[in-house]
């Protein structure tokens, strides 16, 4: 045994992990604002944050840990309220945005497996399977501590400024936004980008009967709506909002979010949506836009092959579905 992995092993003994309580809130605050500016030393693209969000709702909910050795906080855990039925599933989940965790560099690997060691138990004992926690992209440690213990990466967050993507031109292919009374004209686009996710490897499968519900709630919310027209085909179609998964995409007043994407195959490789992503970043920049987010399955390959050449990549959402053994008896 090596002499550093003596020493972590030591220090996970002192490590004491209670629950996240209110008096709590501060300090949490001060190591997960840490823990965002490490990540822009790597994404600098993404925006300074000055007031950090309030964590009370994580402390009122019980779920949380935080950890501590010799009374000074080095790291916390916590998760939003479980919902059911998550990701289409049968299982009740949780979530833990990056805002709603931290950790102290020294030992963040160790400190990470101890807190979720003692957070799983909590949320198992709320029959919560399916467990759900966004990490940033660069943090490796706090990656490597969740993957050792069985979670798998599934959604990414990204960022890119308003800059024109290199590209060739697309004869015959032209660009235009949909008023709000025509969002209804990508509906098979939309339902093509919904048999295509429930394909393998994606397996997030959309009944018919559900697509029509959900696509009448659709049309009713605040997005906007960017094609691409070969001749009078709609062929792809850009979905963009000021909201998003993040904090640091939603709060920040310069940057909206791609919510919705798709080309058709036959014209993928031909820069259609190079063009596409361009007229609409030439349209939001002249309304102030500075920052352009986006958020993805990392196992859909088509999605996972574009996406990271265009945008840098500052979350990787992994989730751990734990088996139905662990609520018996």
């Amino acid at each position: 045994m090596t002499e550093s992995r003596r020493m972590t092993e030591r220090y996970g003994e002192r490590m004491i992990v209670t629950d996240f309580k209110e008096c709590h809130i501060k300090e949490a605050q001060r190591i997960a604002h840490e823990n965002y500016d490490e990540e822009r030393m790597h994404t600098p693209i993404l925006p300074e944050i000055e007031i950090f969000p309030d964590l009370t709702n994580f402390a009122a909910n019980g779920l949380g840990v935080a950890a501590f050795e010799n009374d000074r906080m080095t790291g916390f855990l916590c998760c939003f309220n479980p919902r059911e039925r998550v990701f289409g599933s049968l299982a009740r989940g949780c979530f833990s945005p990056i805002q709603a965790h931290g950790a102290v560099i020294e030992n963040r690997e160790m400190i990470y497996k101890r807190m979720y060691q003692a957070a799983a138990e909590k949320w198992t004992a709320q029959t919560i399977a399916c467990h759900s926690i966004a990490l940033y992209a660069h943090d490796h440690e706090a990656e490597n501590a969740m993957f050792t213990y069985g979670f798998g990466r599934r959604c990414v967050d990204a960022v890119r400024a308003m800059e024109i993507i290199p590209c060739r031109p697309c004869g015959g292919i032209t660009f235009e936004e949909l008023s709000k009374a025509d969002k209804r004209r990508i509906k098979e686009l939309r339902w093509m980008l919904a048999e295509h996710m429930g394909k393998s490897p994606c397996f997030m499968r959309t009944e018919r009967k559900d697509f029509e519900r959900k696509f009448g709630a659709w049309e009713k919310e605040d997005t906007r709506v960017f094609i691409a027209k070969d001749g009078e085909e709609l062929v792809a179609f850009a979905e963009i909002s000021d909201e998003a998964e993040t904090f640091a995409a939603t709060q920040t007043a310069d940057m909206c979010n791609l919510c919705g994407a798709f080309c058709i195959p036959r014209l993928r490789g031909r820069d259609v949506y190079q063009n596409l992503l361009n007229f609409v970043m030439i349209q939001m920049r002249a309304e102030g836009y500075n920052r352009l987010g986006v958020d993805y399955e990392s196992f859909n390959p088509t999605a996972n092959a574009f996406w990271p050449k265009y945008f840098s990549e500052y979350t990787h959402g992994v989730v751990r579905r734990i088996d139905e053994c662990a609520f018996m008896g």
